[in-house]
Parts: C-alpha cells; structure tokens; sequence
C-alpha cells in the first residue's frame, strides 16, 4: 500500500460499504488476515478471531469471522 493513503481512514470507509452489502443479504462475513496492524481495522468491524495458521517460516494467517446482522 502506497503509505502517502495510510492513516485516512480509507480502509475503514471500504469496510463499512462492503459490510453494508453483507449486511443488507442477512450473511456472515470471513477474512483472513497476514498483517498483526490490520486487526484492530477488522475487530472495529465486529470480525472476531478464528485462530492462527502457520505453515513453517511462513507468515501466520488469522482467520476472522463477523456474524451476519
């Protein structure tokens, strides 16, 4: 990400409209997530934590899962 757009909330404007279409179809929402700084993003959202998937040297991968409202 280019880090000039880091910190204006675009992240967060892109969650509320992709959760307002989840929402309006009465579904669950699911993401994965590599990055430790993108789950405060995430659980402001409702997206709680699933685990942890490790595969050797490899990043871990945090599943996340939001309940359909």
């Amino acid at each position: 990400m280019d880090q000039a757009y880091q910190g204006r909330g675009l992240g967060a404007q892109l969650m509320k409209y992709a959760l307002a279409k989840v929402d309006a179809l009465g579904l669950p929402a699911y993401l994965e997530s590599s990055n430790p700084l993108n789950m405060s993003l995430y659980k402001r959202h409702g997206f709680e934590e699933m685990g942890s998937i490790q595969s050797g040297s490899s990043p871990a991968i945090v599943p996340m899962l939001r309940e359909a409202r």
